[in-house]
């Protein structure tokens, strides 16, 4: 196993037969008020699209600034086609030419390379978890520009929730003054089904339409996305193109537990909604799991944690309370947090042993955010696996993950699609 784990009527009288007109009427009240577009409302489709504009914008976003012969070997479309996707790309403006990169005594339009246009436009992506949400905005380059971290409302309906969430969201974007604000991205735990309408049974919540009530709230095109698959689509924008073809399992751990599995490019999304394992079995525990109910979520999640801490005696509010606790010598916690890694470890092998990926990535803080117990994963790992060798590799965006998926969906739609996604936006 190699692990690195690293949206007119007459009027008359009646005393004299003569007909009698009635004022026309104004223009103004005749005239008919347009009707509110409705917003525009998109279950992201996670995957790395083959049409022709999105092949030369992702070479621009991984390879740029790259010349159009350059955009056409690696894309395999001919060059004429490449000419004509970078002229409409650099009519909305997502790419740029780089005139200053020309190389000398070069000749035609060809020669000038071109890249992402990373300071004109912006995405807001919003990633509501159980206890926390954190809203961030992306440039085109899938990288973070601002963020915060809000608690996820506990009081009111759940659309009202949303409504307030939303309301944050929009009061956040308003700080980039001069910025193009093109589209929004909601991941969230659950189930997502067409038109945003989200499931999820955590949070009580059963058809909340979160795309439309984001969508009215931010005003701008919304795209939904289950949060595990979200994070598995951040790793596919993160992959080198050698990387993009293989399968991969994502593992997802910190309040909830998830899988979502890759292949070819394309995130698996059943129809039913995303794998259920927080009822997977964990075998027996020494100090995890209190109540014995034999459960991974409640075993591994941060609230599962906390109570294990509690009945153990420890003195802690937090897992962050934890963590340094166990890292300024607290043995008790420090085991803990050991068996916390060891149950994951096992969980990991068994399912991977199922699906085979050609990679494992582990993401979420109950993985990266205490990685001295990185090591009791693997071993775990490699105790329970029939496999002898298996690549497992921590999430590239680590403790940003959760920010990272929300981008993976806001810039779904314009990584898919950059020309149809423009004719949304204002």
């Amino acid at each position: 196993m190699t692990s690195t784990l690293s949206r007119p009527i007459p009027a008359s009288t009646v005393e004299v037969p003569v007909p009698v007109r009635q004022a026309p009427r104004s223009r103004l009240a005749a005239r008919t008020v347009p009707a509110t577009p409705a917003p525009h409302i998109a279950t992201a489709g996670l995957q790395l699209s083959t049409k022709a504009a999105a092949l030369v914008l992702r070479t621009a976003r991984v390879s740029g600034p790259v010349f159009r012969d350059d955009a056409a070997a690696a894309t395999g479309l001919s060059i004429s086609t490449v000419n004509r996707q970078v002229s409409a790309l650099l009519k909305v403006g997502v790419i740029r030419e780089r005139a200053d990169l020309t190389p000398p005594g070069a000749v035609g339009r060809p020669r000038v390379p071109f890249e992402i246009n990373s300071t004109g436009f912006l995405t807001v992506g919003i990633h509501i978890g159980f206890r926390s949400t954190s809203i961030t905005t992306h440039d085109l380059m899938h990288r973070v520009v601002g963020a915060i971290a809000i608690p996820t409302p506990q009081e009111g309906t759940p659309d009202e929730v949303v409504a307030s969430i939303g309301a944050s969201a929009r009061r956040f974007a308003d700080r980039w003054v001069g910025k193009r604000l093109l589209w929004a991205g909601v991941a969230i735990g659950g189930r997502v089904v067409d038109g945003g309408e989200v499931d999820h049974p955590r949070l009580g919540w059963r058809g909340v339409p979160v795309g439309r009530i984001i969508a009215e709230t931010v005003g701008l095109p919304v795209s939904v996305a289950s949060h595990v698959e979200a994070m598995a689509a951040a790793e596919l924008v993160v992959n080198s193109p050698a990387d993009q073809s293989q399968n991969f399992l994502y593992f997802y751990a910190r309040e909830t537990a998830g899988i979502a599995f890759s292949v070819d490019g394309t995130v698996h999304t059943p129809a039913a909604g995303p794998p259920t394992i927080g009822h997977f079995p964990t075998g027996a525990t020494r100090l995890l799991d209190p109540e014995g109910t034999g459960r991974l979520e409640e075993t591994v999640s941060d609230s599962g944690v906390l109570e294990a801490a509690a009945a153990a005696g420890l003195d802690v509010s937090s897992i962050d309370e934890l963590r340094a606790a166990a890292r300024t010598g607290d043995t008790v916690a420090h085991d803990i947090l050991v068996e916390r890694a060891e149950v994951l470890g096992r969980t990991v092998a068994l399912i991977s042993d199922i699906f085979n990926p050609d990679h494992v990535i582990l993401g979420g803080q109950a993985f990266t955010d205490y990685p001295e117990a990185l090591p009791s994963v693997s071993k775990a790992l490699r105790a329970t696996s029939v496999a002898t060798q298996r690549d497992v590799r921590v999430a590239r965006s680590a403790i940003t993950v959760q920010q990272k998926a929300a981008g993976a969906v806001a810039l779904d739609a314009i990584y898919a699609d950059p020309l149809e996604a423009l004719s949304h936006t204002a």
